[in-house]
């Protein structure tokens, strides 16, 4: 018994060693040997070069980031808003409408027709247009629809960002009335947050301020720092992407051009570093245009000069036997700030 027992010890302590020492030793040995880069988590400097310090670093190959200004492409949705501590995906099934909503909003500022006379162009400028009907009588509550065909959608919005429930609650204060008719016919809440009453706040909301929407407007202060506020808006990417679904169901025979995949759709982690090169080059317009803008350059001359970074920046998995080509959004904005700086200061010395 007791050679029995000392064996499955000694057995036990083996094992301890080799998987819980030598094995992660000697790998981090390797590691540091041969792949100190990567050993690192493969950190990027400001000049795209490969650094050891997190220091110095401004940020990882390995990991998105939320790029939103125009002159940068842009990375995949991330469910965890590129939370490397919390990594992972909504698991919204595609009966929920919730990933319909998010594709949607994604969708409205960036599609086009795909044929007709405006063939090419975004379709955000129609939608704007369409909502702001309902200021005319063109519409009837297009934003009360909105809430009571999609009441968990209208919550969402309440409970995204602390200025909306705070600007909901101030409703909620000054509209005892309504609150009031809510609670009756909600008697398991006597006590509603204001994400409770999203839905009546927007029926409220429809009938005072109609061809408009509640939405966050950042204004400078006298002191010179950004804040924010909530008001009426009649356009922007907030109206694209929040009624595009409604403005396609309207519209369904409207012929619009397929957007890639990975543009709306998130990946399983939330931070995949790579977007595909197709859609790297559906947002070359919008990048093109941005630094055309500010380098006062010839857009055409720029937009040419950023397609041939892309491709000289994309990558073939497995030699492109597997997948299609990807560009990592970080090294290729890195890239793209290098590139204009270098002409700008040529073209300054010249």
């Amino acid at each position: 018994m007791l050679s029995h027992l000392r064996a499955n010890l000694w057995l036990l302590l083996l094992t301890l060693v080799l998987c819980s020492v030598l094995y992660p030793l000697a790998l981090w040995l390797l590691g540091r040997t041969f792949f100190p880069h990567q050993a690192e988590g493969s950190l990027i400097g400001k000049h795209g070069e490969p650094v050891r310090s997190g220091d110095e670093a401004i940020g990882s190959r390995l990991i998105a980031q939320p790029f939103t200004a125009d002159q940068y492409f842009q990375p995949r949705p991330s469910a965890v808003f590129y939370n490397a501590a919390a990594s992972g995906a909504s698991n919204w099934a595609a009966s929920n409408y919730r990933l319909r909503e998010r594709v949607a909003r994604k969708l409205g500022p960036i599609v086009k027709y795909k044929s007709g006379p405006r063939a090419g162009q975004p379709v955000g400028p129609d939608i704007e247009s369409w909502f702001q009907a309902d200021q005319y009588g063109g519409k009837h509550g297009i934003v009360a629809q909105w809430a009571q065909a999609h009441p968990a959608i209208a919550q969402d919005w309440v409970k995204a960002d602390k200025l909306n429930s705070d600007f909901v609650g101030a409703w909620q204060q000054s509209h005892p009335d309504e609150v009031e008719r809510w609670k009756k016919e909600h008697p398991e809440t006597p006590d509603p947050k204001p994400e409770d009453l999203a839905v009546v706040f927007f029926e409220s909301y429809s009938r005072t301020s109609p061809g408009t929407f509640p939405g966050s407007v950042e204004h400078k202060t006298p002191e010179g720092k950004s804040e924010k506020r909530i008001e009426a808006v009649r356009q922007g990417t907030d109206i694209q992407g929040v009624f595009f679904d409604m403005w396609r169901q309207e519209y369904a025979n409207v012929e619009l051009e397929d957007v890639p995949a990975d543009m709306v759709m998130a990946s399983g982690s939330g931070l995949d570093p790579h977007i595909t090169l197709k859609n790297a080059l559906y947002q070359l317009d919008r990048v093109a245009a941005k630094w055309a803008e500010d380098t006062k350059r010839n857009p055409t001359s720029v937009k040419n000069d950023i397609e041939q970074l892309l491709r000289d920046n994309a990558e073939e998995p497995f030699g492109g036997l597997v997948g299609p080509e990807l560009v990592n959004v970080l090294q290729v904005n890195v890239a793209l700030s290098n590139h204009f700086a270098s002409s700008s200061r040529t073209t300054t010395e010249k």
